[in-house]
């Protein structure tokens, strides 16, 4: 009998990304088809389901080869596989489960896009071989995905794993895009990161290279790679909030692993060492060895994780 192959699925704001694996995790094929968020987004789903259809038909999958589908979106899902809202995708309600398993006959599960990646480096990536991890992805904004016993949690609202919007610094002015203040995406993020380095360069005299180049969560990281000093006292500032937090978080769910994406983690073991030293300094004792790595899959941890939602 030929082996058993799952689908798995990332709905961004521009692009959707599609996978075809093995139950084991090997990536047979991987392609994209625009999102197209137009009339409310009413296309995103239909599209989808025609891909996958159109990839039944090329290689020849009977039925009885595929156990399901797997889709992460930009929203928080509830465990019927319903979004109240995701804005990027000019989404109101969707039912998402109930729309894609009418159009394809076969068993969907669906997640939230942050939470579906953490599942994915769970599986293949990062933070292979554990089953309780929690991911950050550091971006434009915060994201994250907790995992327990090989399982997302969700939560009641579908918001467990909202790790950006916890309130690090209650005192800041600025409105996070949640409409709450302090959030950690608003100091870890890569946007959070500029807006700490323009905080400190205001109010510093110090001489930085950071001074005569355009600020960047990049730049910084490669000034402070060469002994900037501002650049380290960013960095300190940054890695504070978020080591912090994570200690924070193992206290709630105690993971193996944590496992640190996004744009940021291309600082690579810098931003690990500069994070460990505050978690390690403010994690509860049984707590402290947990291991911090970077992320492995990219951008293709959401179609990973949404394939091995699928097989549970």
């Amino acid at each position: 009998m030929k082996e058993k192959v799952v689908f798995g699925i990332d709905v961004g704001g521009t692009t959707v990304k599609c996978g075809l694996f093995t139950t084991e995790g090997k990536l047979l094929e991987m392609w994209e088809i625009p999102t197209r968020t137009e009339n409310g987004g009413a296309a995103i789903l239909p599209d989808v389901a025609r891909t996958v259809k159109d990839k039944i038909r090329e290689r020849g999958l009977d039925a009885a080869r595929i156990l399901g589908l797997g889709i992460g979106v930009p929203g928080p899902v509830n465990t019927r596989g319903e979004v109240a809202t995701a804005v990027n995708l000019h989404w109101g309600y969707k039912n998402v489960a109930g729309e894609l398993q009418e159009a394809l006959g076969c068993r969907v599960c669906v997640g939230n896009d942050a939470n579906v990646a953490a599942l994915g480096e769970m599986w293949m990536g990062g933070g292979k071989g554990a089953s309780n991890l929690i991911l950050l992805t550091l971006g434009t904004g915060v994201g994250g995905g907790v995992i327990v016993d090989g399982r997302i949690v969700a939560g009641a609202h579908g918001a467990g794993g909202e790790v950006g919007h916890a309130c690090v610094n209650p005192e800041e002015p600025e409105v996070c895009n949640c409409g709450n203040h302090g959030c950690l995406e608003q100091m870890a993020s890569a946007t959070g990161l500029v807006r700490l380095a323009e905080r400190y360069l205001a109010s510093s005299e110090a001489e930085s290279s950071l001074r005569k180049t355009k600020l960047s969560a990049k730049a910084v990281f490669d000034a402070y790679k060469v002994g900037d000093g501002a650049a380290a006292a960013i960095v300190e500032e940054f890695a504070g909030y978020l080591g912090r937090t994570m200690a924070v978080f193992a206290c709630v769910t105690d993971p193996e692993i944590f496992v640190l994406g996004g744009g940021v983690s291309k600082a690579g073991e810098v931003l690990v060492q500069a994070v460990e030293k505050h978690y390690r300094k403010h994690a509860f004792s049984s707590c402290k060895d947990t291991p911090i790595v970077l992320a492995e899959l990219g951008n293709e941890a959401g179609i990973y994780g949404a394939a091995r939602m699928v097989l549970d």
